[in-house]
């Protein structure tokens, strides 16, 4: 098992600055009364899954990161990746089972496959 990823994936730099500004903007909010501080909550737990979700591509594995937890997948047990409508990718594994990979994308799936090392059949242009 590789210790450094080859590629990490995350979410757009744009939802972790919004999460800050929001987190800074209900401050007053929360300090005008002390049942109003679990307000601070939301934006600080979206600035902390924008901070810690995503997908890290690494020889052997994919580690799909959430706020609370993730998954770690073998690159045998994936059979296909494939964007959807919306242009998220998913992996489908040999089990049957999906797994929605955190931001990962169309756009930047040409990256992960080429950071994989590993062809995946019928990922190239499935979804277009």
């Amino acid at each position: 098992m590789s210790t450094r990823p080859v590629l990490r994936v995350r979410k757009s730099g744009a939802v972790l600055v919004a999460a800050l500004i929001a987190l800074v903007s209900a401050v007053p909010l929360a300090g005008a009364a002390w049942v109003l501080t679990p307000i601070l909550l939301i934006p600080l737990a979206v600035l902390l899954w924008a901070w810690r979700a995503g997908t890290d591509v690494y020889a052997d594995e994919l580690r799909v990161r959430a706020l609370f937890g993730g998954s770690r997948v073998p690159w045998s047990r994936i059979t296909e990746l494939a964007p959807d409508q919306r242009g998220r990718v998913s992996a489908l594994l040999d089990n049957g089972n999906v797994i929605r990979l955190t931001g990962v994308n169309r756009d930047n799936l040409p990256l992960v496959l080429a950071a994989s090392g590993h062809p995946i059949a019928g990922s190239a242009g499935a979804g277009r």
